[in-house]
């Protein structure tokens, strides 16, 4: 299988459920955010010393997760491929939740607001995360579109997991420098 096909030359693309909508559909721009998001963390992976290898490891649930997101984004409700698709649920966002608070009860409490960076792995859990809050706000644009109030409970739990992952990522960053021996910048307005 050839990896380039000339089926995008034109800017369509085709959906995992088969149409063909334009590039710069709200829903090309979703789960193009995902996979931009999905890279990110692979950047911050590369970086992470093998020490780390518990964090490596929930990064790596999180790209599966995020690929699983990918592709219900790239189907159309109500297409007959939708059944083969797997569902965030509860227990995605309670791995998330409880990753959050056995980092936070190593970290010490914050005062205020910090500037994202420190160590390099530090900087790249901040682009991460900058890339999941507007990765949130396209996939938010793009439920609006969808007919019916309100939205379905799985699609709800998705936002809901971008929401905490975003968290997620903010407290990795803190324990990214912590690990590092680096503390975190306060902002000084």
């Amino acid at each position: 299988m050839k990896i380039y096909t000339g089926g995008g030359d034109r800017g369509k693309s085709s959906l995992f459920s088969g149409e063909r909508i334009t590039k710069s559909d709200d829903r090309i721009e979703a789960y193009g955010d995902v996979d931009e998001l999905n890279s990110t963390l692979g950047a911050l992976v590369a970086g992470l010393p093998a020490q780390q290898s518990r964090s490596i490891e929930e990064i790596h649930r999180i790209q599966s997760d995020l690929f699983h997101i990918g592709s219900w984004l790239a189907t159309t409700p109500g297409a007959a491929n939708i059944a083969m698709l797997q569902a965030i649920n509860e227990n995605h966002i309670k791995f998330l939740e409880s990753a959050i608070d056995r980092m936070d009860k190593e970290l010490p409490a914050l005062s205020g607001f910090i500037l994202p960076g420190g160590h390099m792995t530090a900087a790249r859990a901040h682009v991460a995360r900058a890339v999941c809050r507007r990765t949130e706000r396209h996939v938010v644009k793009l439920f609006e579109t969808f007919s019916g109030n309100p939205l379905p409970e799985f699609l709800q739990l998705l936002l809901t997991y971008l929401n905490r992952l975003s968290d997620y990522l903010f407290v990795l960053a803190r324990y990214c420098n912590k690990s590092m021996g680096i503390q975190d910048t306060p902002w000084k307005p």
